[in-house]
């Protein structure tokens, strides 16, 4: 391998450890589990968040989310719900997109397709993000870290009629060659693909062990059948990336990332910080099988995700990311001891739960306890098996362990032992045992917030007040300023910590469709022309201006 790896990342949606190399073998995973026999499986990865945008946040910033205001879900969107306006996260002047430190580092980064990153992303933060985003379209032998999202196993794969899934094609190009996908599903539903019309991977009277917390019927059999199905196809697509990978004879120079952007799908695991909703498998190849068919235990957080790239590539991840290493030249001397997670705004409704793990117990503080745990979310309402629960509920048959997420009022604060109830269903916060490791817990989480800024349950209108600075608008980022200076032009923004992008039109024309990242004054050729633009992550972009 060279100093200089590829690194890909193969990333899949509403996953819990519902595959073999994690111990379940309900459905057959050629691709992952070859990934795994070949690489390291990581048995404890968890997200930020039991939701996607906000864990996204976190892997490409290195920073928690309720430290940036990147916690609520999400925070571009479901203004007509709130009554508030459009923001995004405001993480520090100095922070950037992981992907952009790296390109910064001559790395090629490529991105297909999804971002959701609770901000818009600056346009020197990839070279290309679009369903075209391909290290195929790099220069030749530069190094790339590509990024390849897989929506099959998103919850909205077990709405009915099954494979309510949007169609599209992705092309890949690279010079006059085409690559595509043909019907890969999308999550976001437009329209209806007939159930004889999707692949069947698993036989439909598969027997499946339910969860203690979800009833036994066959709705929800149903659903766990739809679950293991939408993950074999998510396999077989990770398959032909993987064979595009060795076809350009790049394998063993590329280090190959699989992981979920939080845990599973089913109502009482997406958004909630229950482990259910926050492990993820991952696994990890390394060039030339090196470490081949271990596993590691070591606690690993999203925010522990871009510090660790940057440490693969041989550069010193700044100071302001707020997760560690666990890779690479720069990997922390010590493994972590705790992760930490959060739960605020779903859609239209509202909580603010905080939690610290070790590698046994959780703790959850509760900061509305006179708040139920359910919230009625539409977008969930669609899942069977929700429907399933609320008529169950209505009907008084639900035990008590599926009734515990109904319950109207929750406890100030909550203990569990993850080994021996690994569903988080006995809290022990009072029972008198714990009381020394409640008392850790419980001073590590004041410890966190306090380290991260968080105020949790502060209200959303004033958390957008803070990260503009008592403004009324989405403040915009300054327009750059072009000089002259000996022959070469200089670029600056008189907005604290924005990136400059900019593209040199030749004479005749043309321009590349990239945003090259200002660093230094640039010499122009004989007619040539720049347009450049200035972007701050959470404030509106500049203007474009040339010279």
């Amino acid at each position: 391998m060279s100093e200089r790896p590829n690194i890909l990342w193969l990333v899949t949606e509403d996953m819990g450890p519902y595959i073999p190399p994690f111990g379940d073998s309900t459905i057959v995973t050629p691709n992952l589990s070859r990934l795994a026999a070949e690489g390291v499986v990581y048995t404890n990865l968890f997200s930020t968040s039991g939701v996607c945008a906000p864990s996204r946040a976190a892997i490409i910033m290195g920073m928690y989310p309720s430290s940036i205001g990147a916690n609520h879900m999400r925070t571009t969107s479901y203004t007509e719900v709130t009554g508030l306006p459009e923001y995004g996260a405001v993480p520090p002047p100095d922070a950037r997109m992981v992907s952009e430190l790296l390109r910064m580092n001559g790395y090629y980064c490529s991105n297909n397709y999804k971002e959701d990153y609770q901000f818009t992303a600056p346009k020197t933060g990839w070279d290309e993000s679009s369903p075209y985003a391909h290290w195929r379209n790099r220069d030749k032998n530069q190094p790339f870290f590509s990024v390849f999202n897989f929506t099959e196993t998103h919850e909205s794969g077990l709405f009915e009629p099954y494979g309510f899934r949007e169609i599209e094609t992705r092309h890949y190009h690279s010079g006059n060659r085409d690559y595509k996908w043909e019907n890969f599903g999308t999550s976001h539903a437009k329209n209806r693909m007939a159930e004889e019309e999707t692949p069947v991977h698993l036989p439909k009277d598969t027997k499946f062990d339910i969860p203690p917390y979800l009833p036994d019927t066959p709705k929800v059999r149903r659903d766990m059948w739809k679950l293991y199905n939408n993950i074999a196809e998510m396999d077989g697509q990770v398959g032909a990336i993987l064979k595009q990978l060795e076809e350009d004879g790049l394998l063993e120079n590329t280090i190959i990332f699989f992981y979920g952007d939080h845990g599973g799908p089913l109502p009482r695991e997406k958004r909630l910080i229950y482990d259910s909703g926050l492990n993820t498998p991952l696994i990890i190849r390394f060039p030339n099988k090196q470490h081949a068919g271990t596993r590691n235990n070591e606690l690993l957080s999203f925010v522990d995700f871009a510090p660790t790239l940057l440490s693969l590539i041989g550069a010193e991840p700044p100071q302001y990311m707020q997760g560690q290493a666990f890779l690479g030249k720069y990997r922390s001397k010590n493994e972590r001891k705790y992760i930490h997670a959060a739960a605020d705004r779903f859609d239209g409704f509202t909580d603010a739960i905080r939690a610290v793990r070790d590698s046994r117990f959780k703790y959850i503080r509760n900061y509305r306890p006179e708040q139920g745990y359910y919230l009625p979310v539409a977008y969930r309402e669609q899942i069977p098996t929700m429907q399933e629960l609320l008529r169950l509920r209505d009907a008084g048959k639900l035990n008590e362990a599926q009734l515990q997420w109904f319950r109207q009022k929750k406890p100030k604060e909550e203990l569990f032992d993850c080994t021996v109830d690994p569903y988080e269903l006995n809290n022990l916060a009072e029972n008198p045992q714990y009381q020394e490791k409640l008392v850790e817990l419980r001073t590590e989480m004041d410890r966190w917030l306090k380290e991260i800024g968080d105020v949790p349950d502060l209200p959303e209108k004033k958390l957008i007040a803070k990260l503009w600075k008592g403004g009324h608008t989405q403040p915009v980022t300054a327009a750059p300023e072009i000089n002259v200076l000996n022959g070469k032009v200089a670029i600056s923004c008189n907005t604290e910590g924005a990136s400059i992008g900019y593209k040199i039109i030749d004479s005749n024309g043309k321009m590349p469709d990239p945003w090259s990242i200002y660093r230094e004054p640039i010499a122009l050729g004989e007619n040539e022309k720049i347009i450049c633009q200035a972007y701050r992550i959470g404030f509106l972009p500049s203007k474009v201006v040339g010279k």
